[in-house]
């Protein structure tokens, strides 16, 4: 008899529908019980393989690879059959990747992935299968009292898989368990099939099992109590240990014999740690190294060609170095095998660069590389900005370079499809990312499901500090009102006890924001694939960090919503400047010099510009000025909390402006050496390429062994700390350095290490703020224009730029329907014109209706209107909302006079549309117009008095979401400002109590714990918007 025991099915958190089971625990647990292998098997996914794989083998645990399946039911499509598939080896593990990956890609109903048999057909090798027990189609049979069906069904799977199919036995205390057992048993005995124990687990311990139920009810959106809810687990079917299984089916010792001879059987390799790129296609009778270095150089000449002056003194000395940094890196890239890398990168770059689509100038640290930026795949120069190359590919600790690049939001997808065409379909995919049940949402849906009430679950949830990667734990420490609450209220703590023991359970699925695999094969020989119920957004089973362990290098196409702006701006530009006889605008080409632009920052009059508009951000201008690239760099680098709390961002604002003396690094201990290095950021460490530099300069440091010494900053281990201030201090005693100078500087450079910033990202980053500061000062309406449109979807921010627009002594006229586009454009005039696309209630295709029909000519009335655009799209309650906005402003008297011309203008254009059809001359629209051209055609409608101003603001306000031709806060604002002088726009954060005042366009109530009421409102001065609160003393 079997001393131990394997379990073969179990679900973890990742089978998302039904698992509670987190996989370090099941393995710790199947490690502490004595269990030679664990199997895991996912409901129709592969999703934890890779780290499944990693934790049982870190454990001393057999992993054993796997998945749950639902299997076609010709008979009863709507509920299909389960099976278990078990990979033995090596090929039936790439044909359990693919078996997976054709459920979600070609076999979905009703969001299920089924599998077909004639897939199982052609990918039988390598797989044992279990037969599912009672859910089975050989189970269903047997209990459905067909016995001859069940034994043609298992002759199917016997001959398909021969000595690998056996019958599942489960006694989990589940109707059916047994009954279906002992009539598994006579079948197997019959047909000489095996048979199997398992059961079926889906959570570690028994007392989880309530825990596993929430979940479930959270997932099918029942509560616990609803009567109508199919009860299909039972407390049973936990991690039992080997002894309870042996004694469970000790009248069947071979059930439990039979888990570990199939744990013997199976054993696959997962290949780790590996990188596997495409073959990037090099010309022939050249090498991949040599390819590379040879557009490196050629791209270094195109750039030298612009950037140098064969007149400059200096010019050989300065190509000299360019090309002593490029042949360094080459080696370094060459040496580490990361040529093909770089290459695809370039090629994808370049096309998008040719067709159309912006490309970011670098994000991260690969804007160090000099590479990057001869081969147009990075636009900043790194030794310009002195920005290094260790920072992005250290030589001394190999890992994949990794560059971040941000597309055109509109051109990302084109880009990406480009890809897949060059690399195959088959070889390229985004990745998949999980969401999990965060501290504040599990605490709702714990509630729910409980049949708390809302108010309850409201409550506590908004007693969690709302901030990135807060925990329940971590809410209860640092909310006294939270523990109190808990302490005062039984059934907030039931909602909160098991809260506890869901929180982080992987919940959904969805697709990284930028990620993309190129594999060079198919993508399944890596991962299996996962995609919606209707066979779209095709991501990797696995997710960032396990699809780079098996191997995929992950290539990031980020999304950048500040590109999109910059060409849409550019596309209003251009055009004008053409008619002017100008030469086309080239962003990447502008002076990075501009006065204009730095005189217009300097006085902060940065909304809309990328990364400096916000109140704080404005702050920190007025009081640093900058007045270069290289200072606004360093402002990108020092508007984050650690430079902000540290006394960082004083110390550089007073040494610029010469209130403090510059030290290298600090007044009381100097190094001379250093001042090269901390010049160009008045002695301050902000760059963590300073803190390499200065390992550099300072210990004789390599910059790869410096960036070694800033990770291990960074982490502040202390035995690894203790050890790279040893090897410090010994390499500054080599370089005759005081050893207490020496101590000092690096408990500072320590100190501030935490707080540095990555300059490459921190200068790309920077460039594309400069070049949005720049439109705003040399274009500003098209560049205004160009934001409305981005934002248009967001009205408080619409609200914002529109002020700022008047602020500018811009123009922005109200939208037309002879003249507005679906976006936000500049006329002739040098004027915005609101874009239909900001009005509510319209959607793009009675839009594009209208811009189609308008190109014949500017509408003359509404009748005509009416006439020359789509009904059926343009509706009357899209009348309405035109007529309100005041898009037909010039199509009538008045917007009163036109709202009662509708039904007569829709009815005249209906018969006119018979009238087409019928093929008859237009006489009856002649008629219709009886009385000559000249004739007022709102001449029914004259006596129809126009709107009083309050309602005509309000029609704007309702279609456009803020008032456009004047505000009803002008009436007061001159008696306001007598107490209040400060608009909403100038408030800035402050400790004492602030007067405001504006318009309430908005309200919500809400009772108190007290059972007072009190009350959340949004104020509207025009200038920008605010919410405050009422407690029940100033609520009435």
């Amino acid at each position: 008899m079997a001393q131990t025991f394997v379990h073969l099915r179990v679900h973890s958190e990742y089978s998302m529908v039904d698992g509670l089971v987190r996989v370090k625990p099941l393995v710790s647990r199947a490690a502490e019980l004595g269990m030679p292998a664990v199997g895991l098997t996912e409901q129709s996914n592969m999703c934890s393989l890779v780290r499944f794989y990693k934790a049982a083998l870190g454990a001393g645990v057999k992993p054993i690879i796997g998945a749950d399946i639902w299997l076609e039911n010709p008979e009863e499509p709507d509920n299909p059959f389960r099976l278990t598939l078990l990979a033995r080896d090596n090929d039936g593990y790439l044909n359990l990747t693919e078996i997976i990956s054709l459920g979600f890609t070609d076999g979905q109903r009703h969001g299920k992935p089924i599998i077909q048999r004639d897939w199982l057909e052609s990918r039988a090798n390598g797989l044992i299968v279990l037969s599912g027990a009672k859910l089975g189609d050989v189970g269903k049979a047997l209990m459905a009292g067909k016995p001859e069906l069940a034994r043609e069904r298992a002759a199917y799977w016997r001959d398909l898989y021969p000595d690998s199919y056996y019958l599942e036995l489960q006694r989990t205390g589940r109707a059916g368990d047994e009954d279906c057992l002992h009539l598994n048993l006579e079948l197997a005995a019959e047909m000489g099939l095996p048979v199997v124990a398992t059961n079926d687990v889906h959570f570690l311990e028994a007392e989880d099992f309530e825990a596993h139920e929430a979940r479930v009810c959270i997932g099918e959106s029942r509560t616990l109590d609803d009567p109508r809810r199919e009860r299909r687990f039972s407390d049973q079917q936990y991690l039992r240990s080997p002894d309870e299984m042996i004694e469970l089916f000790s009248d069947i010792p071979e059930a439990v014999d039979n888990t570990l001879e199939i744990a013997r059987r199976c054993s696959v390799q997962v290949r780790m740690g590996e990188y596997f790129l495409p073959d990037y296609p090099i010309p022939d009778g050249m090498t991949m190294d040599e390819f590379f270095r040879k557009v490196s150089e050629e791209g270094l000449e195109e750039r030298l060609a612009v950037t140098l002056s064969k007149d400059d003194p200096e010019y050989d000395a300065k190509r000299e170095a360019y090309y002593k940094r490029l042949n360094f890196e080459l080696d370094i890239i060459i040496q580490m095998g990361f040529p093909g890398y770089f290459l695809i990168v370039m090629d994808f770059i370049k096309w998008a660069k040719n067709n159309g689509v912006p490309v970011g100038p670098g994000r991260g640290s690969g804007a160090g590389s000099l590479v990057a930026y001869a081969q147009m795949i990075t636009d900043l120069d790194p030794l310009e900005y002195d920005l290094l190359f260790e920072r992005f590919l250290n030589p001394e600790r190999v890992s994949m370079p990794d560059f971040d690049v941000d597309f055109c939001m509109e051109g990302r997808d084109r880009v990406i499809e480009y890809t897949a065409e060059k690399y195959g379909r088959e070889a390229v995919s985004q990745i998949i990312t999980f969401g999990t049940m965060a501290a504040k949402a599990v605490v709702r849906d714990v509630a729910r499901v409980q049949g708390k009430s809302y108010g309850l679950a409201d409550k506590l949830s908004k007693l969690i500090p709302f901030e990135p990667g807060m925990t329940l734990n971590k809410a209860i420490e640092e909310e006294p009102q939270l523990k109190d609450f808990l302490e005062q209220d039984e059934e907030a703590q039931e909602i909160w006890e098991m809260a506890l023991k869901l929180e982080g359970v992987c919940r959904n699925a969805g697709k990284h924001a930028g990620g993309v695999v190129i594999a060079p094969t198919k993508i399944t020989d890596f991962s299996p694939l996962y995609c919606d119920d209707e066979g779209g957004s095709l991501v990797t089973q696995f997710d960032k960090g396990d699809v780079e362990d098996a191997g995929l290098v992950k290539f990031d196409f980020l999304g950048l919503r500040t590109l999109t702006i910059i060409k849409w701006a550019l596309n209003m530009i251009n055009p004008r400047r053409e008619k002017r006889g100008e030469g086309e605008l080239d962003i990447a080409t502008i002076p990075l010099d501009d006065k204009p632009s730095f005189d217009m920052l300097k006085k902060a009059e940065t909304t809309a510009v990328f990364q400096l508009e916000s109140r704080g951000m404005k702050d920190l201008i007025r009081r640093l000025q900058p007045d270069s690239l290289e200072e606004m760099i360093a402002l990108v680098a020092l508007f984050r909390p650690g430079p902000l709390q540290s006394g960082m961002v004083d110390d550089f604002i007073d040494r610029k402006h010469g209130r403090q003396p510059v030290s290298f690094p600090h007044p009381d201990y100097q190094y001379e050496g250093l001042k090269p290095v901390l010049e160009p950021t008045y002695g301050v460490i902000l760059y963590q390429e300073q803190v390499m530099q200065i390992a550099q300069v300072m210990a004789g440091y390599t910059l790869g062994g410096a960036d070694m010494l800033r990770r291990a900053m960074g982490k502040k281990k202390p035995e690894e700390m203790a050890k790279q201030k040893q090897i410090f201090l010994d390499g500054c005693e080599k370089n005759g350095i005081d050893k207490t100078l020496a101590e000092n500087i690096f408990d500072l450079v320590e100190k501030f290490a935490g707080y540095g910033f990555n300059k490459s990202h921190s200068a790309a980053y920077a460039l594309v703020s400069y070049q949005t500061l720049w439109l705003k000062a040399h274009y500003p309406a098209e560049f205004m224009a160009a934001v409305l449109t981005a934002d248009m979807q967001n009205t408080d921010k619409v609200v914002t730029l529109v002020e700022e627009c008047r602020a500018m002594g811009l123009d922005l006229l109200v939208p037309d329907v002879s003249r507005s586009a679906y976006t936000f454009t500049v006329n002739d005039d040098g004027q915005i014109v609101y874009g239909l696309g900001a009005i509510k209630g319209l959607g793009e295709g009675p839009i594009d209706s209208i811009v189609a029909a308008a190109k014949d000519g500017p509408f003359e009335d509404i009748f005509d209107f009416c006439r020359r655009i789509d009904l059926k799209k343009v509706n009357k309650r899209a009348l309405e909302a035109l007529i309100r906005s005041g898009a037909m402003d010039k199509l009538g008297p008045g917007r009163a006079q036109l709202m009662a011309s509708i039904e007569k203008a829709i009815q005249q254009a209906d018969q006119q549309s018979k009238n087409d059809a019928a093929g008859m001359i237009d006489m009856f629209g002649e008629m219709l117009h009886a009385g000559g051209e000249d004739e007022d055609p709102y001449v029914d409608v004259a006596d129809v008095r126009e709107w009083p101003e309050k309602q005509r603001l309000k029609g704007e306000k309702d279609t456009l979401g803020l008032y456009l031709t004047g505000h009803p806060f002008d009436e007061y604002e001159k008696e306001v400002r007598q107490f209040v002088r400060s608009s909403i726009a100038d408030l800035k954060p402050n400790k004492s109590p602030q007067r405001v005042a504006g318009l309430v366009v908005a309200q919500r109530t809400m009772k108190t714990r007290t059972g007072s009421t009190m009350c959340f409102i949004t104020l509207d001065d025009r200038s920008a918007r605010i919410e405050a609160t009422l407690f029940s003393e100033a609520f009435f």
